[in-house]
């Protein structure tokens, strides 16, 4: 028999406001993953340190395996799905593609996350600011130079207008 306390929460998710029971000591990229299907949001380390469950809640991007779903409580997350689906990364998408600035692609969606943050500050970057902006996000495949080159590549698009 199961006791473990589960608590009501709402958010919205992507745009869309759900209510669901959680396990209170639930991380939220684990709510997202089981409760809610949306898996593009990865579990690495489990100890914030790797970026691969990043996401966004309220918009401020934030690891999901040191967050509880319960803390999310109120709250508006975006995940990498609804990230996408917005358009709003459309572009970096296909920068990451053309650059080959994916491999296994485990740590794709929070670079993606991360770097969009980076982007909508909208201020010029120099490679290494990305670099720095971008350190807390691991990938074990690209060695990171063809995602600089994605994002220095969108940024300066963007740029242009």
């Amino acid at each position: 028999m199961n006791h473990e306390e589960t608590m009501e929460i709402t958010l919205t998710v992507n745009g869309e406001r759900i209510t669901r029971r959680a396990p209170v000591r639930q991380h939220l990229v684990d709510f997202l993953r089981e409760e809610l299907s949306l898996t593009g949001s990865h579990i690495g380390c489990e100890h914030g340190v790797c970026g691969a469950c990043s996401i966004r809640v309220d918009g401020v991007v934030v690891r999901g395996c040191l967050m509880l779903a319960v803390q999310a409580d109120g709250a508006k997350v975006v995940t990498i799905e609804g990230l996408s689906d917005s358009g709003e990364i459309k572009d970096l998408q296909a920068r990451f593609i053309e650059r080959n600035a994916l491999q296994c692609g485990y740590c794709t969606p929070g670079m993606l996350m991360t770097a969009a943050e980076l982007l909508a500050e909208g201020e010029p970057s120099t490679r290494e600011e990305i670099r720095t902006f971008m350190s807390g996000n691991y990938c074990r495949c690209t060695g990171y130079h063809a995602i600089i080159d994605a994002i220095e590549t969108t940024m300066l698009e963007r740029a242009k207008g």
